[in-house]
């Protein structure tokens, strides 16, 4: 049975379908990425797993279970799909150990001790054990994200969202979030991340669906997908990244 299932999933927005009909799946320990051009769906779809969007057809599942219309516990639910948006969203009146221990205190009613030796387990992972004491205006837009995912992490979550977790970086800081995102995947976590990093996608993905105008319009392992496309939409979109430099 597949960790997430979307079945025939539609949001609008007013008049505005964002997506439409769209099925998917994802296995556990399985990273997935969704790639396609802005305005596609790929961040309404993230959000509406997480609950933070309601979807208005269709059903999303997790383990069997439904977790979409009403009867959810969605405070259950976010314990169990962490997410990471490209804006850090990190509370500017806390260090960075109490923005990562915040959630296991409230949510989890974690012992202080035990968040906090979690917490600097992590940060000493990603290489900003140093940064514990710091306000997040005393961090590169790199730390501050990296403390982003330390925070989802806190919760053990069983799906990691990402959300173009790079895009609001500079270019030279987009390879230390990247390798936390590559030791996560080699540690099994299950993810699926909303990316315009093509290199990355082919290289940490086993599964790429590309999106276009709200529905999976082809789906595959990286190497099909990058290298022998075999939808039209699918080739123009990988040759004008191409002609961009981006691939």
């Amino acid at each position: 049975m597949a960790l997430l299932e979307i079945d025939s999933v539609t949001k609008r927005y007013g008049t505005l379908e964002v997506l439409s009909g769209l099925s998917l799946s994802v296995a556990e320990h399985e990273v997935t990425c969704l790639i396609g051009p802005s305005g596609c769906g790929k961040s309404t779809l993230l959000r509406c797993i997480n609950r933070l969007e309601e979807i208005s057809q269709g059903e999303i599942r997790i383990h069997g279970d439904r977790i979409t219309g009403p009867g959810v516990d969605l405070d259950r639910l976010r314990r169990h799909i962490g997410i990471v948006f490209q804006g850090y969203n990190l509370f500017p009146h806390m260090t960075v150990l109490e923005n990562t221990t915040l959630a296991p205190l409230t949510v989890l009613g974690m012992k202080r001790r035990e968040a906090q030796d979690k917490a600097m387990t992590f940060l000493e992972r990603i290489g900003l054990a140093h940064k514990a004491g710091d306000y997040p205006d005393r961090l590169s837009g790199g730390q501050q994200q990296r403390v982003a995912i330390v925070r989802a992490l806190m919760m053990d979550p069983m799906l990691l969202l990402l959300d173009e977790i790079t895009s609001a970086l500079d270019p030279e800081l987009v390879a230390e979030v990247l390798d936390i995102v590559r030791d996560l995947a080699a540690r099994g976590m299950t993810m699926m991340l909303a990316t315009h990093e093509m290199g990355f996608a082919r290289e940490v993905a086993d599964r790429i669906y590309f999106l276009q105008a709200g529905k999976v319009y082809e789906q595959g392992p990286p190497a099909e997908i990058f290298g022998n496309p075999k939808g039209e939409r699918t080739q123009a979109f990988l040759r004008s990244l191409k002609k961009a430099g981006r691939l």
